[in-house]
């Protein structure tokens, strides 16, 4: 089974054709926005765009080089993603490409997957057969693109500068025949070095006529099932919250969610040591690389609470929620810079209590 169709994105999508039209668009990007409003989805068909070379409006969706960037067997379309860490460290490149023939071929049998286990890993093996990859020709398109989807996940730490070296070279001189995309939900937990060298476009949660059209995919409808998501659709609607991935993501979303609680509850109480425990848990090893979707937890905290509050007739609830809403937007916005989370957190819970306590 192909890919699921991608739904919504339209301002990004008209905006990348233009682009590429214009001959404009950068050789590394790096798609950035809430986990599950389809980042890689999106990447994938970025790429597809790039390679189409049939009639427009493109990507035609009928060429060949259509059919095989929807199946997932482009040889010129390369998706990488986090996989459990080699048993050889050394693997070699066509090691790597196996591996990830299959695992691409897993998460094309449905069309909808589940965020990698936090365990799971863009390893130094990985970024070396990437690396060798794009300095070769394309196979049968006139370019190649790389999607590296969480690529806040990437190891380029383990003393491999053979490795870490020639990739920030790659992102910051693409050849004119490649193309790099990065997607993460967590972009303040890249490492500089490869953020400087990326333009970073944000991917907003889908629209609620672009959810329903994503949960009425019966492979979508399984997947959450599988998850132990929620059963009837009002309520898939209002967890989701524009970005429908989520249903599937399992306890990453379920942890997420208890953690904006705690954020809500410190910060409502008034209790300050409270809240320097909330605020330094988001330092921690566990806490390191959610600190986004944290962030995404806690904006659908305060739009239940916003309706919530307005059903009761309780208008002034409804307004500090509102508030509180751009005081996490700001928040969130500032989590995409080097910034501590711990320092991010401390300022935001000061001002929810303002707002909310």
């Amino acid at each position: 089974m192909p890919l699921l169709p991608l739904y919504g994105h339209t301002v990004l999508r008209t905006r990348f054709d233009d682009a590429i039209r214009r001959d404009a668009l950068p050789g590394s990007l790096l798609l950035h926005g809430p986990l599950g409003v389809g980042k890689q989805r999106l990447a994938l068909w970025l790429g597809q765009r790039l390679l189409c070379s049939g009639s427009d409006p493109k990507p035609c969706g009928t060429c060949q080089h259509c059919r095989y960037a929807l199946a997932g067997t482009h040889p010129d379309l390369h998706w990488f993603f986090p996989r459990p860490r080699p048993k050889d460290s050394d693997a070699s490149p066509a090691k790597i490409a196996d591996d990830f023939r299959e695992a691409i071929g897993e998460r094309t049998k449905t069309g909808v997957y589940a965020p990698p286990a936090p365990e799971e890993g863009i390893y130094i093996s990985t970024v070396r057969a990437m690396v060798q990859s794009a300095s070769m020709a394309p196979a049968i398109a006139e370019r190649k693109v790389y999607v590296l989807g969480d690529a806040e996940r990437m190891v380029l730490r383990e003393g491999a500068e053979e490795a870490a070296g020639p990739f920030l070279k790659l992102l910051e001189e693409p050849s004119a025949k490649t193309t790099l995309i990065l997607t993460t939900s967590e972009p303040g937990a890249l490492i500089p070095t490869i953020r400087s060298r990326l333009l970073a476009v944000r991917v907003a949660p889908l629209g609620s006529a672009d959810v329903d059209a994503v949960l009425a995919e019966p492979a979508m409808q399984a997947a959450i099932a599988e998850a132990g998501g929620p059963k009837k659709l009002d309520e898939q609607r209002r967890v989701a919250n524009g970005a429908p991935g989520a249903l599937v993501a399992g306890g990453e979303w379920a942890d997420a969610i208890a953690r904006a609680r705690r954020m809500l509850d410190a910060a409502s109480n008034g209790d300050r040591r409270e809240q320097a425990r909330t605020a330094l848990l988001q330092g921690s090893a566990k806490a390191r690389g959610a600190f986004s979707t944290s962030l995404d937890a806690l904006t659908t905290l305060l739009h239940e609470s916003i309706r919530a509050s307005t059903e009761r007739g309780n208008e002034r609830g409804a307004t500090a929620a509102a508030k509180a809403l751009d005081v996490v937007e700001a928040a969130k916005f500032r989590a995409t810079g080097n910034v501590n989370p711990q320092l991010i957190t401390s300022e935001l819970l000061r001002q929810l209590e303002r707002l909310i306590a």
